[in-house]
């Protein structure tokens, strides 16, 4: 079962790789069309995750993979990186839902921030839970254009199994062979018999940007920043919109003109293949933005036969080394979890972790109070820190969460 499915990249490369969907819910009407349009075998369910109306968690009890792409946003090196701050930030829920739904392993992809270091606390708190719930974790950046997808686009993509099985796993190894704009989407340039396209294809000879699906608040059918932009023109590529048709046959040369893309063509730099016969709904932008927000399906499909070999004790036929277990550490947030109550003084941090000083220690403590409360006090003249509860949304009925989601209902994606 998938939540957060988008309008099915996920969902696809895991049907490659073997799984059968009992279900897929999503928020985004156009995109949740999109997955009833090309699987209308599918349970498919729209609305709020996180919303008891929508599902019941506790009827898909044993599901061999709970699987999902959260939002992004709350880890996003472009926006805030407001992380259990923001309201949109399920991944700790996601990850609560292991505690009923009990699957044979978890899958959950979000961008390369949450690998950074001003996450590690938020990390630690991930695996811990897990942990608890009889699950071992692995975390992996793996980077699209390893598995035939024309562009970079790193995802950070965490695994948990129960351990019979997470002793097989191993993360699926990338292909030696890189995949180029030009090499993808050259018979697509080419449909409209524009004669220019075999030097449009050598000017293209590289692996692309990241594609940018934006969101309903910020974000159009280009192709991103002005950075993205100005890197898709050194290929050949004017990113400022997405256009119907290829470049006709009367198209000037690209080095007078660059041609933009069309909706195919971005779907072939995501991994849609036209074997694939994935048909998007909705207007051009909304489509643009599904295909710009999904998770590959190629890497999707690799990392579920990774699950699928561990689900069938394969490793080692090939001498493939197990994945080692994930790890993250911040020895700040290590240091007042690991307290008896009584709190930490200033003076005891600064002997624990030497990295640390009186400068620095406020910009630390400030990082992580946006994901867990920081409770001070002054004790015989010295500050005393205290960690208190995770600021996330795990499904708590008070929380932040809902009124933002009940305002912003439309705007959400």
């Amino acid at each position: 079962m998938e939540i957060c499915a988008g309008a099915g990249g996920q969902a696809l490369g895991l049907e490659k790789a073997g799984f059968e969907h009992k279900l897929a819910i999503e928020l985004d009407e156009n995109a949740a069309g999109t997955l009833q349009h090309n699987r209308p075998q599918w349970d498919v369910r729209i609305g709020d995750v996180a919303s008891s109306v929508v599902w019941n968690p506790a009827d898909f009890e044993g599901v061999g993979l709970l699987a999902g792409g959260v939002p992004c946003p709350p880890f996003s090196i472009a926006g805030r990186q407001l992380g259990a701050s923001d309201e949109r930030d399920l991944f700790a829920w996601a990850v609560e839902q292991v505690a009923v739904v009990k699957p044979r392993a978890l899958l959950l992809e979000n961008v390369r921030g949450l690998s950074q270091p001003r996450f590690a606390a938020y990390r630690q708190r991930v695996l811990d839970r897990l942990a608890d719930l009889g699950y071992e974790a692995f975390w992996k950046l793996l980077h699209s254009s390893d598995f035939g997808v024309p562009q970079l686009r790193p995802r950070f993509v965490l695994v948990a199994l129960k351990p019979d099985d997470a002793r097989f796993f191993a993360w699926p190894e990338g292909s030696d062979s890189t995949r180029t704009v030009g090499s993808a989407l050259g018979n697509l340039m080419a449909a409209n018999g524009w004669p220019h396209t075999g030097d449009w294809v050598k000017m293209a000879n590289a692996i692309g940007p990241t594609i940018v699906g934006g969101s309903k608040k910020h974000g159009g059918a280009d192709l991103g920043p002005t950075r993205a932009k100005e890197a898709w023109l050194k290929l050949g590529v004017d990113g400022k919109g997405i256009v119907e048709d290829p470049p006709s046959a009367f198209a000037p040369h690209p080095s007078v003109k660059a041609p933009r893309l069309t909706i195919d063509m971005v779907k072939r730099i995501q991994g849609w293949e036209e074997i694939d016969d994935w048909r998007f709904l909705g207007r051009k932008t909304s489509q643009y933005r599904q295909i710009g927000n999904a998770f590959p399906p190629p890497v999707a499909a690799a990392v579920g036969r990774s699950i699928v070999a561990a689900f069938n004790r394969e490793l080692a036929a090939d001498g493939t080394e197990r994945a080692s277990g994930a790890v993250s550490a911040d020895p700040l947030f290590s240091l007042l979890s690991a307290s008896d109550g009584g709190g930490v003084r200033e003076s005891e941090i600064f002997a624990a972790i030497p990295e640390i000083t009186e400068k620095s220690l406020g910009g630390r403590l400030e990082r992580l109070s946006m994901d867990f409360a920081i409770h001070e006090a002054v004790v015989d003249g010295e500050a005393v820190y205290h960690l208190g509860e995770f600021r996330g949304f795990t499904g708590q009925t008070e929380h932040f969460r809902h009124d933002y989601i009940l305002a912003n209902r439309s705007r959400v994606s």
